[in-house]
């Protein structure tokens, strides 16, 4: 009779504890929604500026224009003769464009501009890796790229797919991602702790 009470007993916790986890699960899925189109369309766009990008503009024939400048938190490239433009949001051949515009403005007749990335804005990572933090992004780069450059996984890391955070026309995005995937300047990623 002990026995069975026992039984009743470790059956009943056994029953309320799968149904804790069950809910734990339903609540940390719950939270997750599936990432907008745009998420994704992005990767196929061309890439456009952001602070944290530094840029090697030449002008031809022109030495004292030509250098290599930084994009501003702002947004904006600070060049001399025409002061500051917006480099936000824009491709490199809008941004040649701008700026060719601005120097025909009584500084030169007809400007010859090419504008080259040379040092992407950052990518970002942050939980269950070795070691989180600011990472330099190099062209081409997966989520299992920037796992590695961080560390490698945490003993405690989900490794199935993580999140990630981008800027794609002026709004915040996340999605869920597999590791596969690949990240752009500017994203940060997420590596959640594994629930069992």
């Amino acid at each position: 009779m002990f026995q069975t009470k026992t039984n009743k007993t470790i059956r009943a916790l056994s029953l309320g504890l799968a149904l804790t986890l069950t809910s734990v699960f339903v609540t940390s899925c719950s939270t997750y929604k599936p990432t907008d189109e745009a998420f994704h369309d992005v990767l196929n766009r061309p890439y456009t500026l952001d602070a944290g990008d530094r840029l090697r503009v030449t002008v031809f024939d022109q030495t004292d224009l030509s250098n290599t400048y930084a994009v501003d938190k702002a947004g904006f490239l600070a060049l001399p003769l025409i002061g500051s433009v917006n480099a936000r949001g824009r491709t490199t051949k809008q941004l040649e464009a701008a700026i060719a515009a601005n120097l025909r403005k009584g500084f030169l007749r007809d400007p010859d501009v090419s504008v080259e990335v040379d040092r992407y804005r950052p990518f970002f990572i942050m939980g269950e890796v070795g070691t989180s933090g600011q990472y330099t992004y190099v062209p081409g780069m997966t989520v299992q790229n920037a796992i590695a450059i961080a560390g490698g996984f945490s003993a405690r890391a989900e490794q199935g797919n993580m999140d990630i955070t981008r800027q794609v026309n002026g709004q915040v995005m996340t999605g869920r991602v597999p590791t596969s995937d690949p990240i752009l300047p500017g994203d940060t990623i997420y590596v959640r702790e594994r629930l069992f």
